[in-house]
C-alpha cells in the first residue's frame, strides 16, 4: 500500500474528502520528521515509536581493492513496532476498524465518567511452604 492508497482507504472508513485526509496524513509525516530529525522519540500506542538511531565512526574496506576507508558518523531514523502491531501482522490479533475503535474509546469515557471510582482492596497472598533439603541425593 503506497500512501495514495491509504489516504483512499482512510477516506472511505471515516467518510471524509480525500483532500482533507490527504492533509491531516502530510501533517502527521511532516511532524514526525522533524521530531526524530530534532532527537525526539514519536510513539504511537499500539503502533510503534520512531527515534533517531546514531552510528559512530567506523573504519571499512573497500571491497574492490581491500583499502581501508573511514565511515563518517551518521544520524538514520529507526522504527520499532509495539507489541499489539506485531500481534496483528502475525495474525494472531484481528485489527478493529477506526469507527468501531473510535466508537467503543468514547463508549468507555462516558462509563469511565457516569461510574465512581472503586477502591482496589490488596488480597494477602498464601505464605510459601518451605521446602526441607538434606545433603544427601
Amino acid at each position: 500500500m503506497n500512501k495514495a492508497e491509504l489516504i483512499e482507504e482512510v477516506a472511505l472508513q471515516l467518510d471524509l474528502s480525500k483532500r482533507q485526509v490527504a492533509e491531516v496524513v502530510e501533517a502527521f509525516l511532516d511532524e514526525t520528521k522533524k521530531a526524530v530529525a530534532g532527537g525526539d522519540r514519536v510513539a504511537i500506542s499500539g503502533f510503534g515509536i520512531f527515534e533517531r538511531a546514531e552510528r559512530n565512526a567506523r573504519l571499512g574496506r573497500n571491497p574492490r581493492t581491500g583499502e581501508t576507508v573511514k565511515i563518517k558518523a551518521t544520524k538514520l531514523p529507526k522504527f520499532r513496532a509495539a507489541a499489539e502491531f506485531k500481534a496483528t501482522v502475525a495474525g494472531s490479533k484481528k485489527a478493529a476498524p477506526a469507527k468501531k475503535a473510535a466508537k467503543k474509546a468514547v463508549a468507555k469515557k462516558a462509563v469511565k465518567k457516569a461510574a465512581p471510582a472503586k477502591k482496589a482492596v490488596a488480597k494477602k497472598a498464601p505464605a510459601k511452604k518451605a521446602v526441607k533439603r538434606t545433603g544427601r541425593r
